[in-house]
C-alpha cells in the first residue's frame, strides 16, 4: 500500500515538474533589445566586464544620438532566477576550470538564446567573448527581429496594392498606414506621440547604381525620392541626406538577393527636421529591377533605436514573388 501510494505521488510530482517546464518555456517576455548578463559582481566591475559592456552596449550605427545597441541588465549568479530568466538574450559567465562557449536555444524560456561563457582566468573569458562576439550579436538580433514580426502578425495591414505593384510580401502592421502611392513608388507612415515612422518602397533600373561607387548612387537616388515626394510644411523643403556624416554602408542578402545597406541621417533642406533611416537597395534581376525598402523615423523628443529596429523588422520581413 505504502508503495502504492509512493509510485502516484512520484508520477504526480513529476507530471507537475513537465507541467512547469512547459509553462516555464511558453514564452520569453522581455523588452525588445534586452539583454540580461548573470554574472557576478566582482567580474562585473571588472575588464570583464568592460568588455561585454564596450561589445554590447556599444553606440548603433547610424542614430544622430549615441543609444546602446543592447539595454543590458546585470544579475548576480545566485540571483539567477524568476524575471532574470525570461529574457531572450542570455549571457551566462563564470570562472571555472575549462574555457567554454556554448549556445543552448530555449534553456529557460522560449524563445530563448543562452550564451555560457566560461574560463580559467579572466583574461580567457575577455578572449571568448572577442572571439565570439560577431557569433552572439548576430543571434540576438536575429532572434529579437524574428520576436518583432511575431508582435506584427497579430495585426497587419492589407498589402495588396503593394503586392500589386511591386510583387512582394512584407508584414507591416496595422498602425502604418497608406499616404502616398504613384506609380513605382509607395509612401506608409506610423503617426507617434511627437513624432512618426516612415515605410518607403520603390523600384529603379538595374543600372541605376554603379557597383564601383555604390554610395554616391545610393545617396543620389534617395535625395531624388526626397525631391519629388517627401517634403516638409514650408515652402521649398525636401529630404535630404545629412552631408555632415559619411552614411554606414554594408553589402548584405536580402530574401535570397544581393543588397545594398545603407544606413545614416537625414534632413529636411530648408527646414529644422531630422531623423535617422535605413536604406535596402536589392538586386532583384529575377524581375530585372533595384527594389528599394527604406525606413526613416522622426521622434525628436524620443530615443530611436527601437522605432528604427521596428523598421528594419518591417523590412526583413521581406518575401519576393517569382
Amino acid at each position: 500500500m505504502n508503495k502504492t501510494l509512493f509510485l502516484w505521488l512520484f508520477v504526480a510530482c513529476f507530471a507537475a515538474s513537465c507541467s512547469f517546464n512547459k509553462d516555464k518555456l511558453e514564452g520569453s517576455s522581455a523588452a525588445i533589445n534586452t539583454i540580461s548578463v548573470i554574472i557576478d559582481d566582482q567580474l562585473w566591475n571588472s575588464e570583464i566586464g568592460d568588455s561585454i559592456r564596450n561589445k554590447f552596449a556599444s553606440p548603433v550605427l547610424g542614430l544622430p544620438q549615441e543609444e546602446p545597441l543592447f539595454s543590458i541588465n546585470q544579475y548576480p549568479v545566485k540571483l539567477f532566477e524568476g524575471f532574470s530568466t525570461d529574457c531572450r538574450n542570455i549571457i551566462i559567465v563564470k570562472k571555472e576550470n575549462e574555457n567554454i562557449f556554448e549556445v543552448k536555444k530555449n534553456e529557460f524560456a522560449a524563445p530563448q538564446n543562452a550564451f555560457h561563457i566560461s574560463g580559467k582566468t579572466s583574461l580567457d573569458i575577455i578572449e571568448i567573448l572577442e572571439k565570439n562576439t560577431p557569433e552572439i550579436i548576430k543571434r540576438m538580433k536575429a532572434i529579437e527581429i524574428a520576436q518583432n514580426q511575431k508582435i506584427f502578425k497579430d495585426s497587419i495591414i492589407d498589402i495588396k496594392k503593394i503586392q500589386r505593384k511591386f510583387n512582394i510580401d512584407l508584414l507591416i502592421p496595422s498602425k502604418y498606414e497608406y499616404v502616398m502611392r504613384r506609380k513605382n513608388f509607395i509612401w506608409l507612415k506610423n503617426e507617434i506621440v511627437s513624432g512618426n515612422n516612415s515605410l518607403l518602397i520603390y523600384q529603379i533600373p538595374l543600372e541605376s547604381i554603379n557597383p564601383n561607387n555604390p554610395v554616391n548612387d545610393i545617396i543620389r537616388v534617395r535625395d531624388s525620392i526626397g525631391r519629388l515626394y517627401i517634403h516638409g510644411s514650408a515652402y521649398s523643403t525636401q529630404m535630404v541626406t545629412e552631408k555632415a556624416y559619411s552614411p554606414y554602408f554594408s553589402r548584405v542578402k536580402l530574401a535570397g538577393n544581393s543588397a545594398y545597406e545603407t544606413k545614416g541621417t537625414w534632413q529636411m533642406k530648408n527646414d529644422f527636421m531630422s531623423g535617422p533611416f535605413i536604406n535596402y537597395m536589392i538586386f532583384d534581376k529575377a524581375h530585372k529591377r533595384i527594389l528599394v525598402l527604406e525606413g526613416f523615423s522622426y521622434a525628436p523628443s524620443k530615443a530611436k533605436r527601437d522605432l528604427m529596429f521596428e523598421l528594419e523588422a518591417i523590412i526583413k520581413s521581406l518575401k519576393i514573388k517569382k
